[in-house]
């Protein structure tokens, strides 16, 4: 075992009854990893690879608990080649380079290549991610990348036109309820041994409260495992106590969040200011800040000042090249932007309703007179039929429906008052009334 790069491969103590259930139940093959068949699923790209040992330079991608490390310990126990991992939340620019030097050696010696798993490369900076460059473009490492984050803001472009990005999925409730039980029945591993009794819909409540996080939901069974007897009100309680002790930043990191948020939302810049530093200082990781910045500039003020998102985009894009502590000036200037704008939620309400049709079962065909009809069978068979180009009518405003006819008159936008949306308001008005006034549609001009 390498002394300052541990393999990655468990120990066979690692599985001991003292060691955490999610630590215990970490699946040891391809076929007990439950989840991502759309990159896992048989004769996929990626299991080939896994299986031949012939893995190149990857990305994995995905919400925590997905099984971006779970998926490399199995390539670790699968591989042929040198495994060696380490944290880029512990790890620096000496770390990396002494690595790559054992790497460099081993490879001239004619040893066995190195597979180097770094989890959360998104928190490597742009020098350290370098430091990997040469040696994966010389083929003297194959490197694992695991993050949260997207790769396409947090990698380094040269390092990742060199690896293949692989985007694992939050498990869904079905496959979270099937780790669960599969913990419950494991007498080596999990919780057989104990002859738990669990009142029905219990594991269905951990499943549907773990938003697709494995290590979540296992860590509440194991707490509510200590009641003998699992029942909907030891599961809140459960819930309760692993949120706490699952996120090491504990309630405090939501509740500062929520503060930034709604001080914002209630127009209190010096709120919205005070919030912002107490998370900077606090160590909260800014580009989440930036990233809630920008969720805010649509969801709070939409159009009622369109220049809001641009504003929050631009500060992240600031804090990106600037970094700390000189891109928190950025953040700042956009936390106080945001609380000083106008509020409109009207975009996202109306997007959420539009979303409420759809899932509800509200999918017709395009309606036919919108349709493209690049082909002379498409026109034959009336595509794009009736079509009336706007720019061929007055004020650009015709009378057809652009809605399937099971939604005709179905309104989804309700502008606002605020800001620029009053404008917006007015404009449609005028449109709907145009549209009245004409009745039927309008010779073009």
């Amino acid at each position: 075992m390498d002394t300052l790069f541990p393999d990655l491969e468990p120990e066979p103590q690692r599985h001991q009854q003292d060691a955490p259930l999610a630590d215990r139940m970490r699946p040891r093959t391809l076929d007990e990893f439950v989840g991502q068949r759309q990159v896992l699923g048989p004769g996929s790209l990626l299991r080939r690879a896994i299986e031949r040992d012939e893995l190149a330079s990857i990305i994995l991608w995905g919400p925590p608990g997905s099984g971006k490390t779970t998926l490399a310990t199995i390539i670790a126990r699968t591989t042929k080649s040198r495994f060696i991992s380490f944290s880029a939340v512990l790890s620096g620019i000496k770390e990396i380079r002494e690595v790559m030097k054992q790497a460099e050696q081993r490879r001239r010696a004619g040893g066995q290549r190195l597979l180097l798993f770094v989890d959360e490369i998104h928190r490597f900076n742009k020098a350290q991610q370098d430091a990997f460059l040469p040696f994966v473009e010389k083929g003297q490492i194959v490197l694992i990348g695991a993050t949260t984050e997207n790769p396409s803001f947090e990698v380094n472009s040269a390092l990742l036109s060199r690896s293949k990005v692989y985007l694992l999925e939050m498990l869904s409730e079905s496959e979270i309820l099937l780790i669960l039980q599969g913990a419950l029945q494991d007498n080596e591993r999990g919780l057989g041994r104990l002859g738990l009794v669990v009142e029905p819909g219990c594991l269905e409540q951990i499943a549907r409260a773990s938003q697709g996080d494995a290590r979540f939901a296992l860590n509440t069974l194991e707490s509510a495992a200590a009641a003998k007897r699992i029942t909907p009100e030891v599961v809140r309680d459960a819930l309760q106590r692993t949120a706490l002790y699952y996120d090491k930043a504990g309630e405090e990191h939501f509740n500062l969040i929520s503060a930034l948020h709604k001080s914002m939302r209630s127009s209190d810049p010096d709120a919205a200011l005070y919030w912002l530093a107490r998370m900077i200082e606090g160590g909260e990781d800014p580009m989440y800040i930036a990233r809630r910045i920008v969720r805010f500039a649509s969801e709070d003020i939409g159009n009622a000042d369109p220049q809001a998102l641009a504003v929050a985009l631009a500060a992240r894009d600031a804090f990106h090249f600037l970094g700390l502590p000189e891109g928190a000036l950025a953040l700042a200037q956009a936390a106080l932007y945001m609380a000083a704008a106008p509020k409109s939620d009207a975009a996202y309400r109306a997007y959420a309703e539009a979303v409420s049709d759809i899932r509800a079962g509200k999918i017709e065909p395009v309606p036919l007179n919108i349709r493209n009809a690049p082909t002379g069978l498409m026109s034959a068979f009336g595509y794009g039929k009736g079509y009336q180009h706007a720019h061929d009518y007055e004020q650009a405003v015709t009378d057809q429906d652009c809605l399937p006819p099971g939604l005709k008159g179905r309104v989804y936008y309700s502008p606002g008052e605020s800001g620029y949306e009053k404008t917006i308001k007015e404009r449609l008005a005028h449109f709907a009334e145009l549209r009245k006034r004409l009745g039927a549609r309008k010779k073009p001009r």
